[in-house]
């Protein structure tokens, strides 16, 4: 039986070998996208995101559980830092969400966020179309610290959820680092401690505007996940936001807009990929690093003269 064959049949270590392969890119990769491609586009997709600390894995391990005992098929893709050494996850398999370990209808993989410019690789939304040819029903993103990841994620995902915490300025954070652009619903984790009261009031006040120019509403709720305090109100918003897209015609217009960032996102790794290959192949480093330390050229002439170059 082969790799897709036994995939297909909903073998977990096949699921996890075609991940690898895209992960790693290894050679013929991009066939594997390819064959699964057909049997994508059921799986919902919810992006969670927020500062570090705000106990987003504890949040989404209670939430999953939940989910998995209403009978469905969850996926869980952890975007952790990248070493800047291995080019791999800092963070492990399964290491915080220990709840879900050995649940079947749970799949949870740790990948980093390497070699995209400062964002997320093809490869993390390539695993995520594996993860939805294999049947999962829902596809949870879920990110490490702020910035451009988190705007990507919000790209590729039908809801955002914004997860804050009362502690170390989590309201300034958000507001600089543009969360309250990208979340569909705001969650104030850890409510049970000084400040949670506070911070939905200044959460609630920043997103009125909003509110009134929009038909969704935008909620803040408060949860505190180690006692699964509003876990509930959370899964019903979760539930309302995905009614409310299909009920506007919404989630058809997000899933071609994540189409054509994911046709952007294959795009500049296929030309970063040729433009490597050819780095490797075609340029004496040694002298054209010399040229530049003599001061006969800048690294913007001859960049333009390999470019000019190539062209030709």
């Amino acid at each position: 039986m082969s790799l897709l064959e036994k995939f297909y049949s909903g073998d977990i270590q096949a699921l996890s070998r075609l991940i690898s392969e895209v992960e790693n890119q290894s050679n013929g990769y991009q066939k594997i996208i390819t064959a699964i491609y057909p049997k994508t586009g059921q799986a919902y997709k919810l992006g969670i995101t927020g500062p570090p600390g705000a106990g987003k894995s504890s949040l989404v391990d209670v939430l999953v559980s939940q989910l998995v005992q209403e009978r469905n098929k969850v996926g869980i893709i952890a975007v952790d830092p990248t070493s800047p050494f291995s080019g791999g996850a800092f963070l492990g398999d399964r290491i915080r969400m220990q709840n879900l370990s050995g649940k079947e209808e749970v799949f949870i993989r740790s990948m980093a966020s390497r070699g995209s410019l400062g964002g997320l690789s093809a490869t993390t939304f390539e695993a995520c179309l594996i993860l939805d040819a294999f049947g999962k029903d829902l596809i949870i993103l879920e990110t490490v610290g702020v910035g451009q990841i988190e705007l990507e994620v919000a790209q590729h995902s039908d809801t955002m959820v914004v997860v804050l915490s009362p502690e170390s300025g989590d309201s300034i954070q958000a507001f600089k680092a543009g969360l309250m652009e990208i979340g569909d619903i705001f969650v104030v984790n850890k409510s049970d401690r000084e400040g949670a009261a506070r911070l939905v009031v200044q959460l609630n006040m920043s997103l009125e505007s909003k509110r009134k120019s929009e038909k969704w509403g935008y909620p803040v709720l408060s949860t505190t996940a180690t006692t699964g305090q509003g876990v509930n109100e959370l899964l019903q918003s979760l539930k309302q936001h995905r009614d409310f897209l299909h009920q506007q015609g919404l989630l058809a217009q997000r899933r071609k807009l994540q189409v054509k960032s994911q046709l952007q996102k294959v795009l500049e790794n296929q030309i970063k990929l040729s433009v490597s290959n050819r780095f490797k192949s075609d340029l004496d480093w040694e002298r054209l690093a010399e040229e530049i330390y003599q001061k006969k050229e800048t690294p913007y002439s001859l960049a333009d003269k390999i470019l000019q170059s190539w062209r030709s």
